[in-house]
């Protein structure tokens, strides 16, 4: 593949599946490992970029940067990570929509590795099972964490909670902005993409319009 590909495939924002792609020994190495790396690799980029690594505002930065990669930006990477979700038997009977909206988007752009930032809105019609409302905050953050397109984060967080809450009936909502649309190629600063994925009861208009009337006075 030239160059001239590579770059279409970046800006046309192209995800291949629903599953982040990941080579079969992701986890073989350990996290201090990966680090060690990734800290030689990116001294060697700060190199070529002509920086002064002996200079003591930059001696630590490839340290701090393959740590911030491994353990902060993309722990969602690894499935150990993912949140530990209790569900609860619904004993109180609740069959209305419920929503947990405004929650943060902290994510990074699988195609340049710049920041997406934002917010999901979460809904669901519970049936037989509920979950604390942090668990679909934590569950939003750990899919987040790790290299994105938003189309694929909305089906992720979408799919969980289906099979977390054992119903179809979720929906979930991303607003968010891109720092590659941002701050490079078009450079629109105030342009942001919205997202939706849904299931069971949401495919009805009037209950998908019951969730988004619901958000009208957020950040959607």
């Amino acid at each position: 593949m030239d160059k001239a590909q590579i770059e279409v495939l970046g800006d046309n924002h192209i995800g291949t599946s629903i599953n982040t792609p990941m080579r079969g020994d992701a986890f073989e190495r350990s996290d201090e490992k990966k680090i060690e790396n990734i800290q030689s690799h990116f001294s060697k980029i700060m190199e070529e970029l002509g920086l002064d690594l002996t200079d003591e505002s930059l001696m630590g930065t490839p340290y701090r940067f393959a740590k911030m990669y491994v353990k902060e930006l993309f722990y969602g990477l690894n499935p150990k990570n993912r949140p530990k979700i209790s569900t609860f038997p619904n004993t109180y009977g609740y069959q209305r929509l419920l929503v947990e909206q405004d929650i943060t988007i902290d994510s990074s752009c699988e195609h340049h590795f710049l920041p997406i930032v934002g917010h999901a809105h979460v809904g669901y019609v519970p049936k037989n099972k509920v979950i604390g409302l942090s668990k679909i905050n934590r569950l939003v953050d750990y899919y987040a964490h790790r290299p994105q397109v938003q189309e694929r984060l909305c089906l992720q967080i979408l799919n969980d909670l289906q099979q977390t809450l054992d119903t179809e009936d979720v929906i979930v909502v991303i607003h968010a902005k891109h720092l590659c649309v941002s701050s490079r190629g078009i450079k629109d600063k105030e342009s942001a993409t919205t997202t939706i994925e849904y299931g069971g009861t949401f495919t009805n208009t009037d209950k998908r319009a019951e969730f988004l009337n619901l958000l009208k006075n957020t950040s959607v």
